[in-house]
């Protein structure tokens, strides 16, 4: 059995910490710390590999990973996260606008707070814990900006139960440090000749659009509308997908976390964004069906799972989707925009090329990709598939990427293959 991460160390994004001894630990960490030491003994934990791809073979699969290696393994578990989904709007191609993500991770992997004075904005329940720890790192925070209503939750309060304390604790946070939560309010444009200096903030009506607007002072913008599956791989392996609630493809899994291909599983957001607690109790029911390894077992059981694991899991996706239909993005951020404003920002294709794609017959996002090249550049769409979904129309595809890591020719003749795992 291998555990092949790209990170440093194992825990993935909420577990995302420093080798540095006296750091203070994320709740539930020493849990999480004594699971990885009973990993190690009964695992090859192999960090620092980014897998750029997998291919079936005739017994199984082989995961490419970036430096030239290769496992080649009987069963897969595809657990690659999400990473954020950012909307555009003029200026945010600016040095200083960086993901609510990008900033987090800044502070929680490296101890770096992005700014002196931030602003937080977009949309979703993370907004808090990224404002709460800016302000308690130091950085000054003006205020966090949601852009839908405070009360999107009030009308699943038991399923927003559990949570309830956990967001009392953000807002207190921000209170202690005078940090203002504003609902119904947006960045809609950054200001600044080479770098950030002012952002526009807009108190917006239930569509988002603009009803009035003032500038606040800022260094740095941090801002996300949620996140987006990564995929690739399992669309590499060509497994099926479904629509999420709020239409965003993910893999589509049976009760015991199997994809639609034979010996593949997946486990967290590639199969909805869920959180940390959803994605680890798949991770959980996804493990031990793998050690059943009943393969002939109908696809609708979870052969080797105990029936309060499953339960446990309906109740958290259930609340999944409820805070998916709390926090939508609504389409006013449409009005948001110029002619001239970046929506690619690879390929520096503005609205306006945007347009005269859909205006040449483009329907969804790859005909735009063809007629403007937006989604061509390095991200390959990553950053700007979304919004030219949204713009064009057609809805939003699962994404067709050969690779997944940008990957050097250097790496690809050094592969080589490790013995297989189970």
């Amino acid at each position: 059995m291998a555990l092949v991460d790209s990170g440093v160390r194992p825990g993935g994004q909420y577990f995302r910490h420093r080798d540095v001894p006296d750091e203070p630990a994320t709740k539930g960490f020493e849990r999480f710390a004594r699971q990885v030491r009973a990993l190690e003994d009964r695992a090859d934990v192999m960090t620092r590999r980014q897998v750029w791809a997998v291919t079936r073979e005739d017994d199984g699969f082989t995961v490419h990973c970036l430096g030239g290696a290769a496992v080649r393994s009987r069963r897969l578990l595809i657990a690659t996260g999400a990473h954020d989904r950012p909307l555009p709007f003029p200026g945010w191609d600016l040095p200083g606008v960086l993901t609510a993500g990008g900033a987090q991770a800044l502070l929680k992997g490296h101890g770096v707070v992005a700014g002196r004075r931030v602003v937080v904005a977009g949309t979703g329940p993370f907004l808090l814990p990224v404002a709460a720890g800016l302000a308690a790192a130091g950085a000054e925070v003006p205020g966090v900006y949601e852009a839908n209503g405070g009360l999107g939750l009030a009308r699943h309060p038991l399923l927003a139960l559990d949570k309830a304390g956990e967001a009392a604790g953000y807002l207190a946070a921000l209170a202690r440090r005078r940090v203002p939560y504003r609902t119904r309010h947006a960045v809609v444009a950054a200001h600044g000749d080479r770098e950030l200096e002012a952002v526009t903030v807009a108190r917006l009506d239930r569509d988002w659009n603009v009803l009035s607007a003032r500038r606040v002072p800022c260094d740095t913008l941090a801002t996300g509308y949620g996140f987006v599956p990564q995929l690739d791989l399992g669309i590499q392996l060509g497994c099926a997908t479904r629509p999420d609630a709020d239409g965003t493809p993910v893999l589509s899994v049976d009760a015991a976390q199997r994809t639609t291909v034979p010996g593949v599983w997946a486990a967290g957001e590639p199969t909805g964004v869920g959180g940390r607690h959803l994605a680890e109790l798949e991770g959980r029911v996804a493990g031990l069906s793998i050690a059943a390894a009943r393969e002939t077992a109908p696809a609708t059981r979870a052969a080797g799972v105990p029936d309060v694991l499953l339960r446990r899991r309906t109740r958290m996706r259930a609340f999944a989707a409820a805070l998916l239909a709390a926090y939508p993005v609504k389409d006013g951020w449409r009005g948001w925009l110029r002619d001239d404003t970046i929506v690619c920002r690879c390929e520096e294709v503005p609205l306006a090329g945007i347009r005269e794609a859909r205006e040449l017959g483009a329907t969804d996002a790859r005909s735009a990709k063809l007629l403007s090249r937006a989604g061509m550049g390095w991200c390959q769409g990553r950053v700007c598939a979304y919004p030219v979904a949204c713009l064009v129309g057609g809805g939003q595809a699962a994404p067709r990427r050969p690779i997944a890591q940008p990957v050097t020719l250097a790496a690809l003749a050094e592969l080589t293959l490790e013995e297989p795992h189970d």
